[in-house]
């Protein structure tokens, strides 16, 4: 099929040869198919010579004093966030009180009503969390440094007489309790047990059972059916000894597996 050369264009567009054609088609992205060989363009049309970038600015003899303040209609930059002022939140509580109260109680009479009528948070129910939050410039994160060691009680040892102090402080009150507890009759004697602590070096000396390594998991419909026609050893302790002479002798072997010809000796 031929096309004319105005047509030739619209080729790689979403309508191709039939279909409605129109310059916009060009500019839309998603109407654009890519060319083979050649990389998608992406970009927007430049607005021309008599465009200009940015935000106009208002002329007048305050636009300096603005520009330095902060954006028209803010406070200033100085006043903390917690300070300015703030436009208190709407009161829906009281709103469906007053709706109730004017003989209102389907949905869409609630929404009207809202929408005609505002009451806003008095001061008095402003959460306690906004009454105590802290300035932002006074307001100091991080931890406190630690304080400096004090280096002569490190050099007369006064940490130790300190420990040793509150040990034996302990030991006195746990004495003293100890005999309030034990029983008054004569000839009576309790005996403290004494258990030893379980250590690791206690736990490897007891003797440990072997266990053997679980079997490798394999299909349940293959573990009575899938056996094997050939048994090449005689005895379970011959194939054993078959296994532990194949891991000796592969040290001595090339390969990743160890099954290969036998390493050369280098000198």
């Amino acid at each position: 099929m031929k096309c004319s050369k105005k047509d030739k264009k619209f080729v790689y567009t979403a309508t191709g040869y039939l279909g409605e054609k129109r310059d916009t088609m060009l500019e839309n992205e998603l109407l654009l198919r890519p060319k083979l060989g050649i990389p998608r363009s992406r970009g927007l049309k430049y607005p021309g010579e008599g465009f200009i970038f940015g935000v106009s600015t208002d002329s007048g003899t305050n636009t300096a004093a603005e520009a330095l303040r902060g954006w028209p209609g803010l406070p200033p930059l100085g006043v903390p966030q917690n300070l300015r002022p703030k436009t208190p939140e709407r009161d829906f509580m009281a709103l469906n009180c007053q709706a109730v109260h004017n003989g209102l109680v389907k949905a869409p009479e609630y929404n009207l009503y809202r929408a005609t009528h505002d009451i806003r948070v008095q001061d008095a129910e402003v959460s306690q969390k906004e009454k105590e939050s802290v300035p932002l410039y006074t307001k100091v994160y991080g931890m406190p440094t630690r304080p400096s060691t004090p280096i002569f009680d490190v050099l007369e040892h006064k940490f130790q007489e300190r420990w040793l102090q509150r040990r034996r402080l302990q030991d006195l009150a746990a004495r003293r309790s100890a005999v309030k507890k034990r029983p008054q009759t004569e000839g009576s004697h309790r005996q403290k047990e004494c258990r030893g602590y379980v250590t690791r070096s206690a736990m490897l000396r007891t003797f440990q059972n072997p266990v053997e390594p679980p079997p490798l998991w394999q299909m349940p419909r293959f573990a009575e059916t899938a056996k094997p026609h050939l048994q090449t050893f005689r005895t379970t302790k011959a194939k054993k000894d078959a296994f532990d002479h194949f891991c000796h002798d592969k040290i001595g072997r090339q390969g990743t597996f160890g099954e290969g010809v036998y390493k050369s000796a280098v000198y």
